[in-house]
């Protein structure tokens, strides 16, 4: 019995020691050769100060150390923490600040990143709780002079071991956390253990029907929560997983050749990317007939996309999987194909139906259950669900409910998402709460965007917004009224967007403004402003790429 999500791959060594467990650009790594550098990476992070339940970041673009790191740090009783290397130095810091970080793991690629990135977290101030810096990195070479006498070793130096470290874990130890975006301008970062991890690998193995036969297609980077399935569930089975390098995903035809070319089973991937296979993927001139199962989440799938994939990939099975990275996944509904004569129907499909052993409520604004068929806030408890923010009680606080079931207290996550059952039992995601949107999978926090403009000195306000594009997603817009005397000009807070956020925050637009309107408060009247901005976009037929 496995208790541990390192011991996933004890036993697929074991087991499929010359099955690949991992592809990527041609070059692939078996499930021995896998167990061996992470026992390595292990013993070699050990030597070097990781301690059971540390925290070891992994700021790595795609590729086949993705997945040694990951498997070693868990070898050394240690927590991964995934980090964006296109993020901005300052937002990498401040993860790498609050969240204890004393040992990295990178790339020679990234060397000419490291000493900015230093500085950046020493000059990263996170108030009484503040943190030593970092002092040991993985993966520069030996020639690399780094500053702040920060110890470092090259990949080269970690020799593979047939020994795996003896460290005592617990199914309860944090196995990895993962920051999103956060409401008071800075990320938040959501805990998940070894034991809602591992829960959350064979419910979806078992949901999905994966085998060792399967050959999964990783199109999400690390840090994002899709990413589980294919280092999680895949390594499980004993399944191949072909990493798609980043340079992929923004070129369909490359995309859709490498699907051909790797014989891809397993698809997961936001709406957007299946978007941009259907449009720009020549798929009539591929054959995708290994194809078995299209999942898609993160954002709404509009109607006429979706079902023209289904029509071109007749023999798949596509499902609308549902989840924040809080809870990592909780529902799930299979798209049934149309039938002969049926028209595309409006809607977007449903989330579905919360799977077996999990258990939701649906509430009102006063945390009571809704009628049957009635729009209310989502609650789910599961096994996979995190168990907080770290460092962020106040944050726990909001994000829990307790209530009483079956003489006992149960812990639900509120989710924020607007749900309404359908008469199948079904749910259908009508709508957020709160200020959070979804683009292009990404979760953002607009309070966020609005605090990184109003960060630069000539801007007195700033007000950030949801444009709603087709079929439920969105891109960001804002809106700001600058100092008087200011100069500023839309490319400079543009820069200043950039340098705060991750590049999928940035808003595709930023007006400046004289006034706001304001509601009979006071406040901004963000729902004018963003009403403008739809008026705008149908008036003058301006659009945003799909």
């Amino acid at each position: 019995m496995m208790y541990l999500l390192s011991q996933i791959l004890d036993r697929s060594a074991e087991q499929f020691p010359d099955r690949e467990a991992f592809r990527c650009e041609g070059k692939g790594l078996t499930y021995r050769d896998l167990w061996k550098q992470a026992n390595g990476l292990a013993h070699s992070l050990m030597a070097a100060g990781v301690k059971r339940g540390d925290r070891v970041g992994i700021y790595l673009s795609k590729g086949l150390e993705s997945a040694i790191a990951i498997y070693g740090i868990w070898k050394a009783g240690a927590a991964y923490v995934p980090l964006d290397p296109a993020a901005p130095v300052t937002r990498t810091a401040y993860a790498i600040r609050h969240c204890d970080i004393h040992h990295l793991i990178t790339q020679k690629s990234k060397r000419m990143k490291i000493p900015a990135l230093l500085d950046a977290i020493l000059a990263t101030d996170i108030g009484p709780q503040r943190t030593q810096p970092l002092r040991h990195i993985v993966g520069l070479p030996e020639s690399f002079n780094a500053p702040h006498g920060v110890d470092h070793c090259n990949w080269s130096d970690i020799a593979p071991s047939d020994m795996s470290p003896v460290v005592q874990i617990m199914e309860q130890d944090l196995a990895y956390i993962m920051y999103t975006s956060g409401s008071t301008g800075t990320p938040k970062g959501i805990m998940h253990t070894h034991r809602s991890g591992l829960n959350y690998a064979r419910m979806a193995a078992d949901t999905y029907g994966l085998t060792h036969k399967d050959r999964l297609g990783n199109h999400s980077p690390l840090h994002f929560d899709m990413s589980t399935l294919d280092y999680f569930s895949g390594p499980l089975v004993g399944a191949t997983t072909v990493i798609i390098p980043e340079a992929y995903t923004k070129m369909p035809a490359s995309l859709s050749q490498l699907a051909q070319d790797e014989r891809l089973t397993i698809w997961y991937s936001v709406p957007f990317a299946l978007i941009q296979l259907l449009l720009r993927g020549v798929l009539e001139e591929r054959d995708l007939s290994p194809l078995r199962w299209v999942m898609f989440g993160g954002e709404p799938y509009p109607a006429k996309y979706m079902y023209g994939l289904m029509e071109r990939l007749p023999q798949a099975r596509f499902s609308n999987v549902y989840g924040p990275a809080e809870i990592n996944q909780c529902s799930y509904y299979h798209v049934p194909p149309l039938e002969k004569g049926q028209s595309i129907p409006d809607d977007v499909a449903p989330i579905g139906k919360i799977w077996a052993n999990a258990e939701e409520l649906v509430i009102d604004g006063e945390d009571e259950p809704v009628n049957s068929g009635e729009v209310g806030e989502l609650l789910v408890r599961t096994p996979t669900m995190m168990t907080g923010y770290w460092q962020r009680p106040d944050l726990n606080e909001i994000a829990f409910y307790k209530t009483a079931v079956a003489h006992q207290t149960a812990v639900f996550y509120r989710t924020g998402d607007l749900v309404q059952q359908q008469p199948d039992g079904n749910y259908q995601f009508v709508g957020r709460k709160d200020r959070q949107i979804k683009t292009r999978g990404y979760r953002v926090e607009l309070d966020e965007v609005e605090a990184a403009l109003v960060s630069h000195p000539q801007v007195e306000e700033a007000a950030a917004y949801g444009v709603p594009l087709e079929g439920g997603s969105h891109h960001i817009e804002a809106a700001v009224i600058l100092k008087p005397d200011s100069a500023l000009v839309e490319a400079d807070l543009k820069q200043q967007a950039t340098a705060k956020l991750p590049s999928y925050a940035v808003p595709e637009r930023i007006s400046i403004a004289a006034t706001f309107p304001r509601t009979t408060s006071g406040k901004i009247d963000r729902r004018t402003l963003q009403n403008q901005a739809v008026a705008r976009l149908q008036g003058t037929k301006e659009t945003i790429a799909v």
